[in-house]
């Protein structure tokens, strides 16, 4: 074999490592841009439900008992939300800035202290969707303390304004189980790839924090019944 033909031979394994690098890398920003939308998407729909959920606690439809129970449920719920929007989905993985950096050789140390940072980063969000969860829990355990009960649904739908929230509710509560499950499965399926060999062995993640899913409470009340066709 001549040197030619060695060289064509080494150029074409550089290549096609290169590609397959790229391919990993770019792969992986897709996978966090989807993450990013889809929890936006989550805040988003969590949001309308707790934004809904405080108008059927002013409207004075309710007991007063239960107004205070759902309002105040409502109240943190739209707090955490707002923090969420304030904060921002994750930063994805760039490419560009990817190539243009160079990949780090394997086995060696992100500098500088990075990784304990990413680390950090991740545990912070972890906790964050932790603590979303929970408020958004208690919302759902204070609607379902509310809305269990048939009669009292009943007698909110005997109201045109009552019917109207009760609609309005089950639509966001029924788009909030769409939108969940969607962003749990594409957390789901980001880190499967950052635990690949090859994304481990070239960091090819970066800093970009791994993403986590968000567990909460969305059962739902029986009473309310699935809104019709047609979402809007």
């Amino acid at each position: 074999m001549t040197w030619s033909e060695i060289s064509v031979l080494v150029a074409a394994g550089v290549t096609l490592a290169l590609w397959s690098v790229w391919v990993a890398a770019s792969r992986l920003d897709r996978l966090h841009r989807k993450v990013g939308a889809s929890r936006a998407v989550v805040d988003a729909q969590l949001l309308r439900r707790a934004t809904v959920s405080a108008e059927l606690a002013a409207s004075g439809l309710l007991d007063p008992a239960s107004a205070v129970i759902v309002g105040e449920a409502a109240r943190a719920a739209l707090q955490a939300g707002g923090s969420a929007a304030a904060e921002g989905p994750a930063v994805p993985v760039e490419l560009g800035a990817l190539l243009a950096a160079g990949l780090p050789p394997a086995g060696r140390a992100v500098p500088d202290g990075s990784g304990a940072r990413a680390a950090d980063t991740s545990a912070g969000r972890r906790a964050q969707a932790g603590e979303r969860g929970r408020v958004e829990s208690e919302l759902t355990d204070a609607l379902r303390a509310v809305l269990d009960c048939p009669e009292e649904v009943d007698d909110l739908r005997l109201d045109p304004t009552g019917a109207e929230l009760l609609d309005e509710l089950s639509a966001a509560w029924y788009r909030v189980q769409l939108a969940r499950r969607f962003h749990n499965e594409a957390v789901a399926q980001t880190q499967r790839v950052r635990r690949g060999r090859l994304v481990r062995l070239l960091r090819l993640a970066g800093h970009a924090p791994e993403p986590a899913t968000l567990e909460l409470d969305d059962e739902w009340p029986h009473t309310l019944g699935r809104p019709g066709g047609g979402l809007r």
